[in-house]
């Protein structure tokens, strides 16, 4: 099964950061434009949490602030700008692997640690992350992308944070990839 992901041909390179930068920023103002709201995606879990609350029907929980904003617009959870955004993306996700032959069960890591002690890492990290984006409420894409386009200050303060961080940890864990 795991041979039959593998990119029968090598893999392309990556896109060139400016470029991808650019489409980025183009996507953003389509957003914008077309939407009249940027990207995100730690909101299309609140979404999704509460479609999950109202189909066990958990009044107590419905009635919680938290759910009650996205359940109070009288549309299903499931059609939030958030929700269908995250799902075009790793369907854009999915298809930019599979062209560029990249689709492959593996785990990228360096020398000198073990696939499971990379995984950990990894999750780790993103838990880390998902702290982060609740207590910022937002995540990287909507503060960074969405705020840093609105020239929002706290917007910009987190992600002189995050360099900040990134430079910080960057020579703690440097020796596992080389």
């Amino acid at each position: 099964m795991i041979e039959a992901l593998r990119p029968a041909r090598t893999p392309r390179p990556y896109a060139d950061p400016y470029v991808a930068g650019v489409a980025l920023g183009l996507v953003l103002l389509a957003a914008f434009v077309v939407m009249g709201r940027g990207l995100g995606a730690s909101g299309a879990f609140g979404s999704v949490a509460s479609a999950a609350v109202q189909a066990v029907s958990a009044p107590a929980a419905a009635s919680n602030g938290f759910f009650s904003r996205y359940l109070a617009a009288g549309q299903s959870p499931w059609l939030d700008w958030l929700v269908v955004e995250l799902v075009g993306v790793v369907i854009g996700g999915a298809a930019s692997a599979w062209l560029a032959g990249r689709i492959a069960a593996t785990v990228d890591r360096g020398p000198r640690i073990s696939a499971p002690s990379r995984l950990a890492f990894a999750f780790g990290g993103g838990m880390v992350m998902a702290v982060g984006a609740v207590l910022a409420r937002g995540c990287t894409s909507g503060l960074a992308l969405t705020g840093g386009a609105l020239l929002s200050v706290g917007s910009w303060a987190f992600m002189l944070a995050a360099f900040a961080g990134a430079y910080a940890v960057a020579p703690l864990l440097r020796r596992a990839w080389t």
